[in-house]
């Protein structure tokens, strides 16, 4: 459930919600790619626009290969482009693979790839690293950040690690508990490259502290 949520995403930046489970991230994704429709308040978006969508399970056709499950939504990309997010992503040895031949962690980089693959103008990602270990999870992130690097787009990502948000985010939005409404805004201060060890953890004891105490 959401109640009084306002935010403003400028083009090319990169905004996490970070919250509490339950709290109404994914409800909140699902209403801005107009999945679910019944609500009421108005969300802008870039008109004209493309929008590409990771959802927390890969979402992968079980009889297409890799790439053909990339090409699916993206029949025009050129052979260029699929290279190279096939390369960022480690997904070149594996683009002949079928989905029940991946690893969990392979089938989210497909995943990515197909969102990437579409050149979206707005990205929306649902706790893509959620059930990961901790270190793929990390390798995960930083293929994530160097795509958004090289094609700049306005990317929404939701999730409930504080850390996967620190590493991501050029903005943060707090949310507290169901009703989920925005308790903060946050900028990360620096380039996501450039924070330092005492960056993060600044960074990491002020929103931990502040949703702490939005959960009263």
């Amino acid at each position: 459930m959401l109640r009084d949520i306002a935010f403003i995403l400028v083009r090319g930046e990169v905004g996490v919600l970070v919250g509490p489970s339950g709290c109404g991230k994914t409800t909140m994704l699902r209403l801005i790619a107009g999945i679910d429709r019944d609500f009421d308040g108005r969300i802008i978006s870039p008109v004209p626009g493309k929008l590409a969508m990771v959802f927390q399970e890969p979402r992968l056709l079980p009889w297409r290969n890799v790439e053909d499950n990339v090409r699916l939504v993206a029949p025009d990309a050129d052979t260029a482009t699929l290279a190279m997010l096939l390369d960022v992503l480690e997904l070149t040895p594996h683009r002949a693979h079928y989905p029940g031949e991946l690893s969990l962690g392979l089938a989210r980089r497909v995943a990515l790839a197909r969102a990437f693959a579409v050149d979206p103008d707005i990205l929306l990602l649902d706790e893509p690293f959620v059930s990961l270990d901790d270190a793929l999870a990390a390798r995960l992130r930083t293929e994530l950040v160097e795509l958004v690097t090289r094609s700049p787009v306005t990317t929404l990502l939701v999730t409930h690690d504080v850390e996967e948000a620190i590493a991501l985010a050029d903005r943060l939005f707090l949310l507290s508990s169901s009703p989920a409404r925005v308790i903060a805004e946050l900028p990360v201060g620096h380039p996501r490259t450039a924070q330092t060890a005492e960056d993060r953890a600044a960074l990491r004891a002020d929103v931990t502290a502040r949703l702490r105490q939005a959960r009263g």
